[in-house]
């Protein structure tokens, strides 16, 4: 028996506001624009994909199942921006069969940087889907399915039972991404694989016109999945939700292809849907894969150069979290939030300066002319979250113990 797991990332960033070198003001997102997006996004993806879902769900008595990674930004911007798209995830976790994943609350880097901020955010969107779906997350994945071998090993110190990692050619050497494996000297946690190549035949290749395999049928598409029958325990296909209806439009006929493939892989008679945890919870570990070195799922090298590949992206990382002690000992809450929200992998994706065969992904609402004008842009906010942090030092030491248990304010600050 094979058993095919659907994995959906949703993500919206906060954009930010044009930002010159001359602006105070500490307002950096660009509200009306984020509100614009997520509508949009909503009313051509999540609403109609997530109906879809949940009619397949009832259609099939509860044999199909799915699982999706909300970031925590992405569920506060429905909240302030269209709180039906959360009421319709609401109603897929109340029928059973709809995982909700971990990951970082602000789709952030921060693994890379600090491991005590990657912790905390991994809390604070457990703590969310918590809240709204009354699920605790077993399973985590990290932001772009970053992964090595160091990471396996914290969030199993987490509690995790399982992590999704990206099923490069690379790691593989040769072995199937259909199989469970485990990090060396970390047995506790299993890894699931994405295939990528079927993942990317929705994602990706589904409504090209010049590729070989055009038009994709659900009837192929199950066809292709059944051969992993005695060659594998488990077909993860994980990709951004905004493949259904965005990335590929309805026009291309993928919700049709979504509806019927269901129906396709289960008239086989030896395939099923599991949900990660129940992946993880059904079939045994085949072997140790060692990763050393990071992975991901961006672009066509696998690996950190959509974040980390020029000057400018490694300058604004660092320059942003070398700002952390600061940041969380001014006791600001809205320092805290601005800075939190501009660790978003988002923000030094637009700053990446391969153009080449991925280069329209890179340009996927993209608000800026060029690399350049991201990056000069975000320093120009974190300028100003510098600034900011002197004030509040300022403040902070003119406030003066007069006597046993009493603090008099000596003057305040004036704002920039």
């Amino acid at each position: 028996m094979a058993s095919v797991c659907f994995y959906f990332q949703v993500h919206q960033p906060y954009r930010l506001r044009r930002y010159s070198v001359f602006d105070a003001d500490a307002i950096y997102f660009d509200e009306y624009k984020n509100a614009e997006i997520l509508r949009k996004v909503s009313n051509k993806c999540y609403l109609p994909a997530n109906q879809v879902m949940l009619d397949l769900i009832r259609q099939h008595n509860g044999q199909f199942r799915i699982s999706y990674s909300l970031t925590g930004v992405v569920m506060v911007q429905f909240e302030q921006y269209y709180p039906k798209v959360l009421d319709s995830f609401k109603a897929l976790a109340d029928t059973g069969c709809v995982e909700f994943l971990a990951e970082t609350y602000y789709h952030s880097l921060s693994f890379l940087y600090s491991r005590e901020e990657f912790t905390e955010q991994v809390n604070l969107q457990r703590s969310l889907i918590k809240k709204h779906f009354g699920q605790e997350p077993k399973v985590f994945r990290d932001t772009e399915l970053i992964y090595n071998n160091d990471l396996a090993h914290l969030v199993s110190q987490l509690g995790f039972k399982g992590v999704i990692c990206e099923g490069a050619d690379h790691i593989l050497l040769g072995r199937s991404p259909n199989f469970l494996y485990h990090a060396p000297r970390c047995t506790d946690t299993k890894l699931l694989l994405k295939n990528y190549r079927l993942s990317d035949d929705i994602a990706f290749r589904f409504g090209n016109r010049d590729w070989k395999e055009w038009p994709l049928t659900s009837e192929k598409f199950a066809g292709w999945v059944n051969q992993v029958n005695g060659n594998g325990y488990v077909v993860n296909l994980f990709m951004d939700y905004e493949t259904l209806g965005e990335h590929q439009w309805a026009d291309t006929g993928i919700f049709d292809f979504m509806r019927h493939v269901p129906e396709a892989i289960l008239r086989y008679g030896t395939n099923d849907f599991k949900t990660p945890s129940q992946v993880v919870d059904t079939y045994p570990i085949s072997g140790e894969l060692d990763v050393p070195h990071m992975v991901s799922w961006a672009d066509t090298e696998r690996d950190l150069s959509a974040w980390l590949g020029n000057a400018m992206q490694s300058n604004a990382l660092h320059e942003l979290y070398k700002l952390e002690g600061q940041v969380k000992s001014c006791g600001d809450p809205q320092i805290i939030s601005d800075w939190r929200k501009l660790q978003t992998s988002d923000h030094f994706y637009y700053m990446c300066t391969k153009y080449f065969a991925d280069g329209d992904v890179h340009k996927y609402f993209n608000p800026y002319e060029s690399p350049y004008d991201s990056y000069i842009n975000f320093m120009n906010v974190l300028d100003n979250i510098r600034y900011r942090l002197r004030q509040a030092s300022r403040n902070q030491s003119e406030t003066i113990t007069s006597g046993p248990g009493q603090k008099t304010k000596l003057s305040v600050a004036k704002r920039r």
